[in-house]
């Protein structure tokens, strides 16, 4: 249920393991491309989407009715959070009142969907049993997090490692019994309970947020001490134990590590425990695309232009490299914010052909008016007065941008390295 980028990748390789699977979405535009074996996830090859519905093991539709004949399913479905960053558990909320209206005895229920430490119990178990059905007896229910990683060409669904978290001793079995027909059986490890299993997946990704927190807090820092944080952590990744390096940027985006610290520190007020730490390193995150804003404009100052009315190039506007993923992308918010202070922005990205309201495939919130990605040539990098380096998508040709544009604004240090070009300035975070 849901086959966006968790849905439809796990959806494939159960295909490719043999299963017959059906994906079931409510827009209508990814059920189409299925069939015309057309992927709309960079991680998944439109080669192998189109040979295994070819051969019959994947089908795609927007009937939910079809839950009534299948053997497991797996919920997959978007977690946001809302503006005043309270989670919106709503969609697992509609899945789980789906399958309660269409359950099949025995079914195993699986929800991979990321969420707060206690919504498979609190939430989504007494909706499957309002009608007297019984979980470890009709059916069985198990929290799985996804481990997703997009762009990633290393780590995959098949040789990443899945925890499983089931209400039950049955429902944790059958589950693992399941994913042992894609993922070798070493890697699926089980957990006594579905809250283990839930807070396995924040405690990932907060992790995550507060190490990113950390280097950006002392990046502030080492801006106003003129100390380049680029080398400090080239120097200290050099120790061979006790350091993880961990980089600035333009802030965090994706659906995981903006979104995750403000699940746990929303259920931890249940408990009066409030998560000052994780709070501030998601205030630290959430600040930096104005640092990069305040950068660019003190940038332009130095060369005697003011940002009202400049022409600005961002480069990229994916979350992360080499995706065509724009979901809490801070280069968004980098645009939105230096389009307030009245600049003309235009954006190239490789793997995002337009932004703004209604143009993505998947659904975006910006307030950025649709925008088409443009191309680049020398004689185009040549008329912006400042081009900022958001991504560092690797079919960006550095030294191509670099050796033509008249001021550049590095947030990703892919200008390392580089021999300074004549009349070219760049200026890193």
């Amino acid at each position: 249920m849901g086959l966006g980028y968790v849905g439809l990748p796990l959806a494939i390789e159960f295909a490719k393991s043999g299963f017959n699977v059906t994906g079931i979405d409510l827009d209508a535009r990814k059920i189409d491309a299925i069939y015309k074996g057309h992927s709309y996830i960079s991680d998944v090859e439109s080669d192998d989407l189109k040979k295994i519905v070819s051969q019959g093991y994947l089908n795609a539709t927007t009937d939910f009715s079809i839950l009534s004949n299948t053997d497991a399913v797996f919920i997959c479905v978007p977690t946001p959070f809302s503006k005043c960053k309270e989670p919106d558990v709503s969609y697992i909320i509609t899945a789980a009142e789906t399958i309660r209206k269409y359950m099949k005895k025995k079914q195993v229920i699986i929800l991979e969907s990321t969420t707060y430490p206690g919504t498979t119990e609190e939430v989504v178990l007494p909706i499957l049993e309002k009608d007297g059905k019984k979980c470890g007896k009709d059916f069985y229910l198990v929290f799985s997090p996804e481990r997703v990683d997009p762009g990633n060409k290393s780590f995959n669904i098949k040789n990443t490692p899945k925890v499983i978290g089931g209400i039950d001793e049955m429902s944790t079995k059958l589950a693992q019994e399941l994913y042992s027909g894609v993922i070798a059986g070493h890697l699926v490890k089980p957990v006594s309970s579905p809250k283990i299993a839930e807070m396995t997946k924040l405690l990932e990704n907060i992790f995550r947020s507060v190490n990113i927190a950390l280097i950006n807090e002392l990046t502030f820092l080492a801006d106003r001490m003129d100390i380049d944080i680029w080398e400090v952590i080239d120097a200290a990744s050099s120790k061979p134990f006790g350091f993880m390096p961990f980089y600035p940027g333009p802030g965090v985006g994706g659906h995981c590590i903006p979104v995750d610290p403000y699940y746990l520190s929303w259920k931890a007020r249940e408990y009066d425990f409030y998560s000052r730490f994780i709070e501030l390193s998601a205030e630290i995150n959430l600040s930096m695309p104005r640092h990069v804003i305040a950068k660019t404009t003190s940038a332009l100052n130095e060369a005697g232009k003011s940002v009202k009315g400049a022409k600005i190039l961002a480069l990229g506007v994916a979350f992360k490299k080499n995706i065509n993923d724009a979901r809490n992308s801070p280069a968004l918010k980098v645009i939105e914010g230096l389009t307030a202070m009245g600049a003309n922005i235009d954006y190239t990205d490789p793997f995002i052909p337009s932004i703004g309201n209604g143009s993505e495939f998947f659904s975006v919130c910006s307030g950025i008016d649709k925008m088409k990605s443009v191309k680049l040539s020398g004689k185009k990098l040549g008329e912006y007065d400042c081009v900022v380096i958001l991504v560092d998508h690797e079919e960006f040709n550095i030294p191509f941008i670099t050796k033509n544009a008249k001021l550049i604004v590095d947030t990703k240090n892919v200008t390392k390295g580089l021999p300074s070009q004549k009349g070219v300035k760049i200026v890193k975070i």
